[in-house]
């Protein structure tokens, strides 16, 4: 019989995972708390390790949602960013919509969503690390492949950053539609392909060059 006592913990066994097991556990917290409410201790205690070893890591719970962040929406845009283009910039923008709805459409997105809206306001740091490294940088990643949709002629002249708020603010709403599609006949019986392709498909024709006469 094994000695039960001679077992170290799960996070002892494997301190390689700790920054993982603990941003795990920060967006549980973070999820069911909030961000302003959330305690390093809990997190400690949903992590399985002690609130010392979160410190090693992570000086606060602000770089904590850093980390998410940076761990989550920013890796999917660095996806984007690196994502090698091809002959047709059409589809370089459809590639890059699809990938950002998969993350609008997962788990994750809807947490930090609230935490965007109901919180950052209050820390006016996380705000500005927000707005510069996600919504900037996103920003700039849909204008390109439209900028360089207007340079090949696949797509109308107009401005890239109007036609990028557009985009990303019908891909936003219908995600967040999605998620409670009880309270939205218009995407109740749809699926996630079928609105991502209607969104698409309004999209590109509002971006075509207008037919010549």
């Amino acid at each position: 019989m094994v000695d039960s006592t001679s077992i170290e913990p799960r996070w002892r066994r494997m301190p390689e995972e700790r920054p993982r097991q603990i941003l795990d556990a920060a967006f549980e917290v973070f999820a069911e708390q909030g961000l302003a409410a959330a305690r390093l201790d809990d997190i400690a205690k949903r992590a399985g390790v002690s609130k010392g070893t979160i410190y090693l890591y992570f000086p606060n719970k602000e770089e904590l949602f850093r980390e998410m962040v940076r761990n989550t929406i920013l890796a999917q845009i660095e996806i984007g960013e690196q994502a090698p283009e091809t002959a047709s910039a059409t589809d370089d923008l459809v590639e890059c919509m699809r990938g950002y709805w998969s993350f609008l459409r997962s788990s994750t997105f809807p947490v930090l969503y609230r935490l965007i809206q109901a919180e950052l306001r209050n820390f006016p740091e996380l705000a500005q690390f927000y707005a510069e490294e996600v919504i900037a940088r996103g920003h700039r990643l849909f204008c390109h492949h439209i900028q360089r949709g207007i340079e090949k002629a696949e797509f109308r002249a107009l401005d890239p950053s109007v036609a990028t708020r557009m985009l990303l603010g019908s891909m936003v709403m219908h995600s967040l539609w999605c998620s409670k599609r009880s309270f939205f006949p218009s995407v109740a019986e749809r699926s996630d392909e079928q609105v991502f392709d209607e969104i698409t498909d309004f999209i590109l024709h509002a971006l075509r060059p207008a037919p010549v006469a």
